[in-house]
């Protein structure tokens, strides 16, 4: 087959080319090339691939994930979904502008880092891109491109690897963004169920259930101390942390997308199990500190209900304002200022900033008026 130049990252770099020779590509994937007969980088639209159902840090809302993972909804629509659940729900929200910003990074500066993976058949016997790592890049590319109207798909920079693995995907997940508690259970689970040799079933519908599969197996030999380099954990922690996988479904969704810490989530576990729900939906609520989910069990190991204080307005507003109090006083006075700006620009743009000024004053002068008492 005739030597063909399609694309070649070394040239951005100002590196010697190396020969390329299109090999091994699916039928009709002529762009593919192939350097030093090691890798191939491809140039793919988002509609061509798809993101790895088992990957242990999640992304995608359970509320779309299953109609997208069953192709119910292509990629863009899974996109818009996610922009629509986003609005009002603070968990989503953020996530969704850390992604965004991604995608805005990519027309700025251009993709740094491919999207990793490899060339799968389908059912109906073509052929997708399946996501190893990148998955991120993946959904900041069609996030942004559903919330700026492009008419044309993005074209993101894929590399084609022999064999994925998932030490692959804890690597890149580390190294990119540290996962939640949860994501790291889940980590955990997938790098000890691909070692003793058990694979992801396709006719699981709740990816929680293949990961609950590694509580009831016993870790190999050596296997602990192979993976504490790996996620930079004791064996100790890294069986705590799997433990966390005993929670349901719902409540794992719920820990993941408010990044409930490992801390907080094993005090919960501590409780007895009819208290897991309403202790993480507590913890989410009003922010609830690992020792605050402690003191919710009883004298005798009984689930201890919350009092009438700990669910009162007021308990709820200084939770609130402590965690504001924490993220603005922990930056030095410039960094401190964008801050101030960035809570004030998203006050008025959600609509309370009129409201939220004469409560703000008037906390103002009754904490001058206790200050003034200590003094």
């Amino acid at each position: 087959m005739a030597k063909r130049k399609r694309y070649n990252p070394l040239e951005e770099s100002g590196e010697e080319q190396l020969t390329s020779v299109v090999i091994g590509a699916p039928e009709g994937r002529l762009d593919t090339v192939v350097f030093d007969g090691v890798e191939r980088i491809e140039r793919l639209v988002p509609s061509q691939m798809m993101p790895d159902r088992f990957q242990p840090r999640r992304l995608l809302p359970e509320k779309i994930r299953r109609r997208f993972f069953d192709n119910a909804i292509d990629c863009y629509a899974a996109a818009h979904a996610w922009l629509e659940l986003a609005e009002g729900d603070r968990g989503w929200e953020v996530r969704l502008a850390e992604l965004l910003d991604m995608g805005g990074s990519f027309k700025e500066q251009g993709q740094i880092n491919p999207i990793t993976g490899a060339w799968r058949p389908t059912e109906e016997g073509k052929f997708v891109f399946q996501i190893e790592t990148g998955e991120r890049r993946f959904w900041a590319a069609c996030l942004r491109s559903v919330r700026d109207g492009m008419e044309e798909e993005p074209e993101l920079r894929v590399e084609v690897v022999a064999a994925p693995t998932r030490q692959r995907q804890v690597l890149e997940n580390r190294h990119s963004q540290t996962p939640s508690a949860v994501g790291q259970a889940c980590e955990i689970a997938a790098l000890m169920l691909e070692e003793i040799g058990v694979k992801p079933d396709a006719q699981i519908k709740d990816e929680f259930e293949y990961f609950r599969l590694a509580l009831a197996r016993r870790a190999p030999h050596g296997m602990w101390a192979k993976l504490e380099p790996l996620m930079q954990h004791s064996t100790r922690r890294m069986q705590q942390l799997l433990s966390v996988l005993q929670l349901s479904t719902p409540l794992l969704e719920l820990a993941d997308r408010y990044q409930l810490s490992e801390r907080v989530l094993r005090e919960v576990l501590a409780l007895p199990k009819a208290g897991w729900k309403s202790a993480i939906e507590s913890a989410v609520r009003e922010g609830l500190t690992s020792e605050e989910v402690g003191q919710l069990r009883g004298t005798k190991g009984e689930p201890a209900k919350f009092d009438d204080a700990r669910r009162s307005p007021e308990r709820i507003a200084f939770t609130g304002m402590r965690r504001f109090a924490r993220a603005a006083m922990n930056v030095d006075a410039d960094e401190q200022k964008f801050v101030l700006d960035g809570v004030a620009d998203e006050v008025l743009v959600k609509g309370f900033g009129e409201a939220l000024l004469p409560l703000l004053k008037g906390l103002s002068e009754r904490i001058e008026v206790r200050l003034r008492g200590r003094f």
